[in-house]
């Protein structure tokens, strides 16, 4: 996408970087400016030392953006803004001279500024620092468009979402409330690894590209390997890998990874987003409760200083114990349905239909179980709590219930009505995968397009043997929004996807 030439703002722009240039100043020139200070410490620095007899005049050095100029006449006011906050800046013509001063007129809004100086207290009480030397660093081209991600200029109200999204490093560089969201998912993601480093886990990589995408209910998708002639998937869950691992004598492992679905887009979906998995030998679903709940209500203490968090639906308090709710019970609780109903296909047809749910598309019970459930029983789920016996359907991974094997020893974690972890007590049986690989095979047959594929040499691994172990998943987008009271998860993202420019 080229300048707009059109566009009056950038054509005075590119006329004053023509003037820079016939002046002999490139303001893209610059490789390195050596800073004594950020605007924060040189406005602390100054107030500590302020009042002290005798004070030898404090001299800094700093760079940031320009973000609003005033001429005075033999004088002028610049507010510039680093990472760490904002500082005036004070230029007298008799101080940097006629020729530096009346380049200042060459400067605009957003460009970048070195500048040293001394720092003192003007007579309306704003730390400034009186300039003694200045540089240009870098010219902006384009305008910061204000008026367009700005509505209150108090309060950084936004009033053009798509723009935000779209242009992210704009929305970023006017928003300082939006920098230190995305520190804090920083620090959430720095959290987990510091949880799971300091427990004996080790930090591993696994396959981005792989001939089968298993390890979840999703569609992938594909990409040609030019050297090898052949399509590959990309992964949709970091699980068979991982598994793989522990086959091979690893007790204790975890990743933090993209991971690709090519489904739809919405307030909490995006096509790719960042997971993390867990695996851990000689534990069972019970432990991954307790490791989730810590984990989680960590995060949460570490952040705010306590586990209460406050949300759209009110204060959410994530210590332990988590509720734990059979999704039977919740559905019976709910949606009036009685666990009997989900004895055949048909009965449990009825009752979904009954409800008043589109069944048309359901090829099993443990489909339907789900979507009642999603439609009842999750709304409701705004404190922490484990909904545990999924479907044998809907859990192709996950062990049975010895008492019931229709069920499995699988439980999701809800926060805010929304799905924060998946957990497994993994099968390590390869006759019993096997199976389970066969009847997702029929189901796909039976036209779901979401059912597991049939991985070989996962099952190779398998027969080599596994040790009865605990799996995990976190959404990583999905935990920053629960913990930073986000509606959308394009705002727990950097860069979301977006519909391309036309």
């Amino acid at each position: 996408m080229s300048l707009d030439l059109d566009n009056e703002l950038i054509r005075t722009r590119l006329e004053k970087l023509e003037k820079l240039r016939e002046a002999g100043i490139d303001p893209f020139a610059a490789e390195r400016y050596e800073r004594s200070h950020t605007a924060a410490e040189a406005v602390k620095l100054f107030q500590e030392r302020e009042g002290e007899e005798n004070t030898e005049p404090i001299w800094v050095r700093l760079a940031g953006r320009i973000f609003t100029k005033r001429n005075m006449g033999k004088a002028a006011f610049v507010d510039v803004r680093d990472e760490s906050g904002r500082i005036q800046l004070y230029f007298k013509r008799d101080i940097v001279g006629l020729e530096a001063f009346e380049r200042l007129d060459l400067l605009d809004q957003s460009d970048f500024l070195g500048a040293e100086g001394v720092l003192f207290r003007t007579r309306t009480g704003e730390i400034t620092i009186e300039v003694r030397e200045y540089e240009i660093l870098a010219k902006a081209l384009r305008p910061l468009p204000l008026g367009k991600i700005v509505g209150d200029e108090h309060h950084g109200d936004v009033t053009d979402v798509e723009f935000r999204y779209r242009q992210r490093y704009a929305d970023l560089a006017v928003h300082a409330e939006v920098r230190e969201h995305f520190r804090n998912r920083s620090r959430i993601i720095r959290g987990i690894r510091s949880y799971f480093d300091n427990r004996g886990y080790i930090e591993v990589e696994t396959p981005v590209l792989q001939s089968v995408a298993g390890g979840a209910a999703a569609r992938p998708f594909m990409t040609h390997h030019n050297a090898l002639d052949y399509d590959f998937h990309l992964r949709i869950s970091l699980e068979l890998y991982l598994k793989r691992l522990i086959v091979g004598g690893f007790e204790k492992v975890y990743e933090i990874g993209r991971v690709f679905r090519n489904e739809g887009i919405s307030t909490r979906h995006n096509p790719e987003f960042t997971l993390l998995e867990s695996y851990e030998a000689y534990v069972q679903l019970d432990d991954i409760e307790r490791l989730v709940e810590e984990l989680v209500s960590g995060l949460a203490i570490e952040l705010y200083g306590t586990a209460v968090i406050k949300t759209e639906k009110g204060e959410i308090d994530l210590s332990p114990p988590w509720r734990r709710l059979p999704m039977l019970d919740g559905i019976r609780e709910l949606a009036g349905v009685e666990p009997g109903a989900f004895e055949s296909f048909e009965s449990a047809k009825a009752a979904g239909e009954k409800l008043g749910l589109d069944m048309s598309q359901e090829t099993n019970v443990g489909g339907i179980m789900e979507k009642i459930h999603e439609r009842y029983v999750q709304p409701t789920l705004i404190q922490p709590t484990f909904i545990t016996d999924f479907p044998l359907e809907s859990s192709p991974l996950a062990k049975k219930r010895r008492d019931n094997p229709r069920l499995t020893r699988r439980f999701e974690a809800y926060v805010v009505c929304q799905e924060l972890a998946n957990a497994f007590s993994e099968i390590n049986d390869p006759i019993d995968q096997r199976e389970r690989f066969q009847q997702q095979l029929e189901l796909k047959q039976s036209g779901d397009a979401e059912a597991h594929p049939m991985d070989e040499d996962f099952l190779r691994a398998l027969e080599y043997g596994m040790p009865p172990t605990g799996g995990l998943g976190i959404g990583i987008d999905r935990l920053v929004m629960v913990l930073t009271n986000t509606e959308s998860i394009r705002d727990a993202l950097l860069f979301p996807q977006m519909r391309p420019e036309h």
